[in-house]
């Protein structure tokens, strides 16, 4: 099993200005990326997978916010057809990145490799013929030059607790709280049976997964666009060593429900972000 984990360590204390200073130089570096996929007809492929409330869609969001829009794909299927269950690689073949592109993936083919068997949505048979065939497939795909990534945002029980109640008491992002997503949470044990089943088979050595902790989503965000500029070669690709922050400086900042705190002690900081569904 080839599982990357990455826990934040060159990120242990966040001043605000200096998260801003480097998400901007981060950033820099991936649009020189996105103009190099351009140049020579690259397909990049990032996937995003992980628990909800864990951040895929916000580091989606944090990925792609100044890129050449006509060269990146946002891709979030939705309920498949009852042909699209029966042939789910096809469906997922659709959305592998062509020539000059970048797809970045909220949730991907990985899908049945936890959430469907845990909710019942596929059959044994489809489980177990997924898993049988995903390496291949995949395989197959990155020796077409598909380069793909696959990221899994991690978080703890009690801070998905803490994000679905704030989601619950939004008046804002309630809406983002479906049926579905109440009852898988209350499936935690069987989602981690399923994730490492998932891990265990499909970590190789040529596609691993690179496990990134979400318990503080800003931090997370900047530990993966970190690892995906490291592991990729680009023309003028200048990686700076990261920002060193003080727990002493009182400048931290973040928001809930629209209201913006700023002059936040670290500990005033991190109490306030367990309870922000979305903190920037």
């Amino acid at each position: 099993m080839n599982l990357i984990s990455l826990d934040q360590s060159e990120y242990k204390r966040l001043h605000a200005k200096a998260y801003a200073l480097e998400k901007r130089r981060l950033q820099i570096e991936l649009l020189k990326l996105q103009e190099d996929v351009i140049k020579n007809n690259r397909k990049l492929c990032i996937v995003f997978e992980g628990r909800d409330t864990a951040g895929k869609s916000s580091a989606i969001k944090f990925f792609s916010e100044y890129l050449r829009p006509n060269n990146f794909n946002y891709v979030q299927l939705g309920i498949p057809s009852k042909w699209e269950s029966s042939h789910w690689f096809q469906r997922w073949g659709k959305v592998i990145p062509q020539n000059g592109e970048i797809s970045f993936l909220d949730r991907s083919w990985y899908t049945r490799a936890i959430t469907e068997p845990i909710m019942g949505y596929c059959s044994e048979n489809q489980y177990r013929t997924f898993m049988s065939r995903v390496n291949k497939w995949e395989e197959d795909h990155i020796l077409n030059n598909v380069e793909i990534t696959k990221f899994y945002f991690s978080l703890s029980r009690d801070q998905q607790e803490r994000r679905m109640n704030a989601r619950k008491n939004s008046q804002l992002k309630y809406w983002k709280l479906s049926k579905n997503d109440e009852k898988i949470i209350t499936k935690w044990d069987a989602f981690t049976f399923y994730k490492e089943q998932m891990f265990s088979r499909t970590a190789t050595e040529l596609s691993p997964w690179v496990m990134i902790n979400s318990n503080n989503k800003m931090i997370g965000r900047l530990t993966a666009l970190r690892y995906l500029l490291n592991k990729m070669d680009y023309e003028n690709k200048k990686i700076l060593k990261p920002v060193k922050w003080s727990k002493a400086i009182s400048n931290y900042s973040a928001s809930i429900e629209g209201v913006h705190f700023d002059n936040l002690t670290y500990e005033q900081f991190m109490i306030i972000t367990k309870y922000s569904d979305d903190t920037e």
